[in-house]
């Protein structure tokens, strides 16, 4: 992701602050001066949202180290003004492992309000008349600062235990109905509660507070692609790579020119190439090189090739390549059989594969 601040990194996942990030910390700065609140009161604000993403920030690793125990990695977790993302490599298929890691997020939540519960008097803050409270609450104080995060931790513990997709309730919610309708049924239900969440927030989004909009598009959408994933992935299940697999395809030379390439391209469908020399895999060209290299049409092909490479096995799984290409931020790999090379597949072919199976259903 593009214009992102490293922060650092725990247990080899990386953390990291989108750019969008200060776009909260200045329209919370300006809530408060356009309310008439003073310096003391603004540095309140910004603080809390700092030290509340530091929560968002244990809680998403509350997922990815749970997730960890299941053999899955997570690459980062972003910090967005919506909340934070933990790229996990995929969620756990089988229920009992998804409704774990699900839980182990608003789980950290949940302990880190019960311990500040033990140091702010909870309590008192109810026993006074909502104008004697609204006083308490307005005086920018040390105590006053840690009722404010007892309170946003509990509001992300109910927020995100709701039953609706991409919330982790959502994934909870999936979990426990995979148990006995399967997950494919159960992802459609919890994915229609999520879009149906999403429309909800954006109704109410245009009457009263703009930014409920943009919680609304992620939701529903989010939403409609975990949907799309499982259904893709239950219609992929038991196929190969080889039946995907690009067979008729043109083998680039090492000393194939770029112009060469550029009279393939523009003579048929293809965009991505395989170098060979000798039968062996030396490498691949992409379109995205040939673009950059256009200028220069004299340049040799094995000056440009990338060599770090993946070979994908034949007999391998289409969802297993599908993982591989979101690791890799790759589409396009070469295939072997049997150690030798007998085409590659790419994110395009996939897709018709996947149409053509979905016509048959």
């Amino acid at each position: 992701m593009k214009g992102v601040l490293k922060l650092g990194s725990v247990s080899g996942i990386k953390i990291e602050v989108h750019w969008t990030f200060t776009l909260l910390l200045i329209w919370v700065a300006f809530l408060e001066i356009q309310q008439g609140g003073n310096l003391d009161r603004i540095l309140l604000n910004e603080a809390l949202i700092l030290v509340l993403f530091l929560c968002v920030v244990l809680h998403e690793l509350g997922h990815a180290l749970t997730a960890k125990r299941f053999h899955i990695k997570t690459q980062k977790i972003t910090l967005l003004p919506i909340g934070g993302i933990a790229s996990l490599e995929k969620m756990p298929e089988k229920p009992g492992q998804e409704l774990l890691v699900a839980l182990a997020g608003p789980a950290v939540n949940v302990v880190i309000a019960l311990l500040l519960a033990l140091v702010v008097p909870v309590r008192s803050y109810f026993n006074f008349d909502a104008i004697v409270t609204e006083e308490m609450l307005y005086e920018p104080s040390l105590q006053n600062f840690l009722f404010y995060l007892f309170i946003a931790n509990v509001m992300l513990v109910v927020f995100n235990l709701v039953p609706a997709f991409p919330m982790d309730g959502g994934r909870v919610l999936r979990a426990v109905l995979s148990f006995k309708l399967g997950r494919v049924q159960a992802t459609a239900i919890a994915a229609s509660l999520g879009q149906t969440l999403g429309f909800l927030f954006f109704v109410l989004g245009l009457f009263f507070n703009p930014f409920l909009i943009l919680i609304a598009f992620f939701i529903f959408f989010g939403a409609y692609g975990e949907n799309q994933m499982v259904k893709r992935n239950s219609l992929l299940e038991g196929h190969l790579v080889k039946e995907a697999t690009l067979t008729s395809i043109t083998l680039l030379s090492p000393e194939n020119s770029v112009q060469e390439v550029i009279n393939i391209i523009l003579a048929g469908t293809e965009k991505d190439f395989v170098v060979v020399e000798n039968n062996e895999v030396l490498g691949i060209v992409t379109q995205k090189v040939i673009i950059k290299y256009a200028k220069t049409p004299m340049v040799l092909v094995k000056d440009i090739m990338d060599k770090d490479f993946k070979m994908v096995d034949a007999a391998m799984e289409i969802t297993k390549v599908l993982e591989l290409m979101g690791r890799e931020k790759k589409d396009f790999f070469p295939v072997a059989l049997e150690n030798k090379s007998i085409g590659a597949v790419d994110m395009t072919n996939i897709s018709e594969f996947i149409l053509l199976e979905s016509a048959k259903n």
